[in-house]
């Protein structure tokens, strides 16, 4: 039996969702993270359970073909770059073997499974940031990313994935909160004001959004950093407080004093211009969601005739880069500032055969569907934990013709198409598109067709 810190010999023969490699020694699954298939490592055991045991990398006695440098020296201690070890055409690779085994094991379907889309950047692409600003051990100020299942800062300006301009701002923040001696939070004692610093970016037009999040209402000195902030980077549009003075691991309050400029800033997406709050969900990858949804576009099949249901449609980027092919497009949201943001844009572009209620996605579909309300197309962007029983059943009373899932999570996305194959509709096709290189994170699209 194995015992905790012993020394094996170990071959890599797959990865896990969770981006650890698993080999067996004595018959007994060993999963050691930052590992690629084929490699041959020598493993100091530090965990053993029942029937598997974890480890960590000792020794790498052989490397796999598929390893290479990541060039990060905090990736390990950040833990977001889950991938980073790997070429990116065996994270593609890997992550198309992902998607493709939930939906054969999970779901029990086998639809025709298109090749990946590669996204395409794999470094710079991130245009959101959330940085958790704390004080570290030596008193001063530390702005970065939490280290995996902590709240242990890991200080990281220049991370890869996020465009090189972050990394200085985020630079300028820290000078700011140093110089001011402005206090920061405290998890333990609630107390201090600065909690976050949030940055988004919208790529299409250049505009900038910086975002202090505060456990309070002010910020003393606000308008040095306001100047500070404008001098050194005009692409700014936006400089806000988010007031969260919440005990909660939530990031953003539900209020935001501007202090610069508007309360939103611009992007293009698809040919649509779209407004973003700090509130909007946005995909963080502006080039990769371009990908993203002309291929649902295309998987809907739209001539101009259908109408268009958009469920869980966020700020209305889906239904609205859509709207020109749909004769109408209705969009559903739980998220008050995030419909207001989907009206905004629309109003924005003129489109005009497009409208946007706000409300819980089940509750409304149910709504829709006892006024007889029948779309031919239904678009689904769920959250990661999926869609709600309730709305897929109000999915199949209304009957559209097709329905198309995006998903940032293909388990939860293989069990409720499972779920609507067996009322009536078939899985045809699927396909993954990576929207987050060297994470353990794919999104992936699924075209339903209602049975004849």
């Amino acid at each position: 039996m194995l015992q905790k810190n012993d020394l094996i010999p170990l071959t890599v023969t797959d990865i896990t969702n969770e981006a650890s490699g698993v080999g067996r020694y004595d018959g007994m699954a060993v999963f050691v993270p930052g590992t690629a298939v084929g490699d041959q490592l020598e493993v100091r055991v530090v965990k053993v359970l029942k029937s598997y045991a974890y480890g960590r990398i000792e020794r790498i006695l052989t490397p796999s073909p598929d390893r290479i440098d990541g060039g990060c020296p905090v990736s390990r201690q950040c833990g977001g770059c889950s991938l980073r070890h790997l070429s990116y055409a065996a994270e593609c690779r890997i992550k198309q073997g992902w998607v493709t085994e939930h939906f054969r094991r999970i779901g029990g379907l086998a639809p025709a499974v298109l090749p990946i889309q590669p996204s395409p950047s794999q470094s710079g692409y991130r245009n959101k940031a959330q940085y958790p600003i704390r004080r570290g051990p030596d008193g001063r100020v530390q702005i970065g990313f939490y280290a995996p299942r902590s709240h242990r800062v890991v200080e990281n300006h220049f991370c890869d994935l996020q465009p090189r301009f972050f990394g200085e701002i985020l630079e300028l923040v820290q000078r700011f909160l140093e110089k001011y001696r402005i206090s920061v939070y405290d998890e333990l004692s609630h107390q201090g004001l600065v909690r976050h610093l949030f940055l988004r970016w919208g790529e299409g037009t250049g505009q900038i959004m910086v975002c202090l999040v505060v456990n309070g209402k002010d910020l003393p000195h606000a308008d040095r950093l306001v100047r500070m902030l404008t001098e050194a980077f005009p692409q700014i549009a936006s400089i806000q407080l988010n007031l969260n003075r919440a005990k909660t691991n939530v990031i953003l309050g539900p209020e935001c004093r501007v202090l610069y400029g508007s309360p939103v800033i611009l992007d293009l997406l698809c040919g649509v211009e779209v407004s973003l709050s700090p509130l909007s969900f946005y995909q963080v990858n502006r080039s990769g969601a371009e990908k993203l949804y002309r291929i649902a576009a295309d998987f809907a099949g739209l001539t101009g005739k259908e109408l268009l249901l958009d469920l869980y449609c966020g700020a209305g980027t889906i239904g609205l880069s859509m709207a020109h092919l749909a004769r109408e497009v209705v969009g559903v949201e739980i998220v008050k500032e995030a419909v207001e943001n989907a009206q905004e844009n629309a109003r924005r572009n003129q489109i005009q055969n497009a409208r946007f209620f706000c409300g819980d996605a089940a509750k409304a579909a149910q709504s829709l569907a006892a006024e007889g309300l029948c779309p031919d197309v239904v678009i689904l962007d769920p959250p990661r934990k999926g869609c709600d029983g309730a709305l897929l059943k109000s999915i199949v009373q209304m009957g559209p013709k097709r329905v198309v899932m995006i998903s940032c999570n293909s388990a939860t996305a293989a069990r409720d198409t499972a779920i609507l194959s067996q009322n009536g509709y078939d899985a045809e096709q699927l396909q993954a598109v990576d929207m987050f290189p060297r994470t353990a994170h794919v999104e992936c699209v699924v075209l339903m067709k209602k049975r004849k």
